[in-house]
């Protein structure tokens, strides 16, 4: 079972109850290349749900999967505790908005245009378009030809589109790709205020940075497989920062270290420790000075939520 799996299966047997999407086993292969392999996911109602990797990790195929756009090859979605099938493919849509890619958008026709299309093909009131179009802020930009809108003005057209029947669930792939950082500053606002309005948004993104900012949860992918599903704070407590030890013979140190199996890397007079803890990190100590090496000082790095995310990322697991 791999770290993900561990930690989805920790509360228990998986549940559906109060979670606007599962995933049981979902896998996507295309000939022999596996790129979304047994993912179990869990996003829970009303939740903002970070969806990091980096580019290439399988992120943007698994939301096609819950929309229905790619069929897994094995595994299954469900939306509300439902499963997602051919039946019921039609009326879990109708809950869902979506922003996929690149923004949806015809570039010769107006906003007011683009979105006069959507109302017609959703049979959708007036108001729920004006409310759409007022809560992305682009109400005074609506009689402006879309190719003349730039990429964060596109962006909040795209999600005025998704937002017009008024979704209970919003699925939006790399919201923020390709924005200056008013751009990006815009759409946190905008998914904060979502978030707050009851809508769960489950967003995917390879910055770490911006989905920190607002996701609730994070679910962390790469290479096509889930490595961790949980909280910041979960996430930072199940990594063990470096310990840093200033010695007085490092390189007699870093060779006992490493006969003992620890993968010690030297920086002038101190030597970096991974994933020590409390009790093994007072074990070292004492091996060090057991064998006439003095330690003058000893000290956790802090790590930031990137350098958790990185090392995560790289090497597959916690």
């Amino acid at each position: 079972m791999d770290a993900g799996q561990r930690k989805t299966h920790r509360r228990g047997a998986r549940r559906s109850e109060g979670l606007a999407i599962a995933t049981d086993g979902l896998t996507k292969r295309y000939g022999d290349a596996t790129v979304v392999s047994n993912l179990n996911l869990e996003v829970s109602e009303g939740a903002v749900y970070g969806f990091l990797g980096p580019n290439g990790s399988g992120k943007s195929t698994t939301m096609k999967m819950l929309l229905s756009l790619v069929q897994p090859t094995a595994g299954r979605v469900l939306i509300g505790g439902e499963p997602m099938t051919r039946r019921t493919r039609r009326r879990h849509l109708a809950r869902i908005g979506s922003l996929i890619e690149s923004p949806p958008g015809y570039g010769h026709l107006t906003g007011a245009q683009n979105m006069r299309i959507i109302q017609r093909l959703l049979g959708i009131p007036d108001q729920h378009v004006e409310r759409a179009v007022s809560t992305v802020r682009l109400g005074g930009q609506m009689n402006k030809r879309v190719r003349d809108y730039s990429l964060g003005m596109k962006q909040r057209l795209g999600i005025a589109m998704a937002l017009a029947r008024w979704p209970s669930l919003l699925i939006l792939d790399e919201p923020t790709n390709g924005l200056d950082p008013a751009g990006i500053k815009e759409i946190r606002r905008l998914l904060g205020s979502l978030a707050s309005s009851g809508i769960t948004v489950m967003v995917s993104s390879h910055s770490l940075g911006e989905i920190d900012r607002i996701a609730t949860v994070l679910g962390i992918v790469s290479h096509g497989r889930l490595l961790f599903q949980g909280t910041r704070a979960e996430l930072m407590s199940a990594s063990a920062p470096d310990t840093l030890l200033d010695c007085s013979d490092p390189y007699a140190a870093a060779r006992l270290l490493t006969v003992q199996g620890r993968a010690p890397i030297r920086e002038h007079t101190l030597l970096r420790v991974p994933n020590l803890t409390r009790e093994t990190t007072a074990d070292v100590v004492a091996l060090l000075v057991r064998e006439g090496i003095g330690v003058h000082g000893v000290r956790q790095e802090e790590q930031s939520l990137e350098d958790v995310f990185m090392a995560l990322t790289r090497g597959g697991g916690l």
